[in-house]
């Protein structure tokens, strides 16, 4: 079988399932969801001309005054039913809505007061309209402001607040089982005789999903034994996705796929030209969507960013699960690379320079905590000197940063 470029095996996983049905979730919930619907405008922001100043409003015809003072206006209060006549002024505080007739304000350190009249000592608003927030200069009602599809971060809740709503139509987060193979591994600060292996990938792999937005509904660690294996897999309810870690590959103790059928499940495809990674399968089990990543753990975290974390994105509703590579400088020297295969580097990125990592096994963990970047390099790329340009993944587009 020959191997998937990653850019067709990614839109081969994405097209497996649509995004996940909407549900309505209150503000205080919806943080981190992507839009099912675009987000409208119920109200005009701001709801009347307001004042952006502690001040005194005016008409600019009555310059340079002096003015009677009218009265008061502060935040929250209504608009007074009769307008500012001419000769008059209004005291007001920002936020507060502007008297009819009015349409310019003095800010405080202007004006003096005088035996309740009010007069100008600095140099004034200078035109007409200073310091006014007009109604709806924001937005207005009916407004589109959020394209489906925009996940919710902070500024994006308060804007949808503002605009009126309570509760939002939004994708569910999806829902993943974790499940890592592999005889040799014991669970994080067990015992750990000659022989064993700490699970260290279920614990990558969980908090990559956490900081995605997903679920995590299950994680467990299964031997290297079919009967078992498939059992496990079977047992597994109500996730969106599995994924498993280790036993991808072609060896005897390599059971994931044959596993997976035994269980009622199809391979829709394996083997994808990168490095790391090449032994990734992608397949159904029920309704879930099972991506069997390879064990070793910078195989299992570049796999993981590459497909596992876009295909959560997807599923919770975003129109751009897929990350974004940039341009930076080459900080050292690189190879010609040969064959079929992408390559990802581990890179530590310094301002625009980006740095390959000088040990880049696959299983070297030591090393890849200190990266913050992957360089890629397409099958065939020439040899490159320090300075060159060079497309990176960083793990802000990623995925992984926090």
């Amino acid at each position: 079988m020959s191997l998937l470029p990653v850019a067709q095996a990614q839109a081969r996983l994405l097209a497996l399932a649509p995004p996940l049905p909407p549900c309505s979730l209150p503000l205080t919930q919806a943080a981190g969801r992507y839009l099912a619907e675009p987000l409208l405008a119920l109200r005009d922001q701001p709801w009347a001309d307001l004042s952006a100043m502690d001040g005194y409003a005016v008409r600019f015809g009555d310059m340079p005054g002096p003015w009677r003072l009218a009265g008061e206006m502060t935040a929250g209060a209504v608009p007074t039913a009769a307008p500012l006549t001419p000769g008059t002024a209004m005291r007001i505080f920002t936020g507060a809505p502007l008297p009819a007739e009015a349409d310019t304000v003095i800010v405080q350190e202007d004006i003096e007061l005088r035996d309740g009249s009010v007069y100008l000592i600095g140099d004034g608003p200078g035109a007409r309209g200073r310091h006014i927030r007009a109604r709806s200069s924001d937005f207005a009602q009916a407004d589109l402001l959020l394209a489906a599809g925009t996940r919710l971060d902070p500024p994006a809740l308060a804007l949808a607040a503002l605009a009126g709503h309570a509760s939002l139509a939004v994708r569910p987060s999806p829902r993943v089982a974790i499940l890592s193979t592999g005889s040799e591994l014991v669970e994080p600060g067990a015992p750990c005789p000659p022989g064993s292996l700490p699970a260290s990938n279920g614990i990558m792999l969980r908090a990559m999903l956490q900081h995605a937005g997903a679920s995590v509904i299950s994680e467990s660690l299964v031997p290297d034994d079919l009967p078992r294996l498939t059992e496990a897999l079977g047992a597994i309810r109500g996730a969106d996705i599995i994924v498993t870690s280790g036993g991808a590959s072609v060896g005897d103790h390599d059971l994931v796929r044959p596993a997976l059928e035994a269980a009622g499940g199809s391979i829709d495809f394996w083997r994808i030209a990168m490095r790391p990674g090449k032994p990734l399968i992608v397949g159904r089990l029920g309704e879930a969507i099972l991506l069997g990543l390879p064990g070793n753990p910078i195989s299992a975290m570049v796999t993981g960013a590459l497909f596992l974390l876009p295909l959560v994105r997807h599923l919770a509703g975003s129109t751009a699960p897929l990350p974004q590579a940039r341009t930076a400088s080459l900080g050292s020297a690189l190879p010609a690379l040969s064959g079929e295969r992408a390559e990802y580097l581990r890179a530590q990125v310094t301002g625009s320079v980006a740095t390959p990592l000088a040990f880049q096994d696959s299983a070297a963990m030591r090393a890849a905590a200190r990266a913050n970047a992957l360089i890629i390099r397409t099958p065939g790329s020439p040899a490159a000197q320090a300075g060159d340009p060079v497309d990176i993944l960083d793990w802000t587009a990623l995925g992984l940063a926090h």
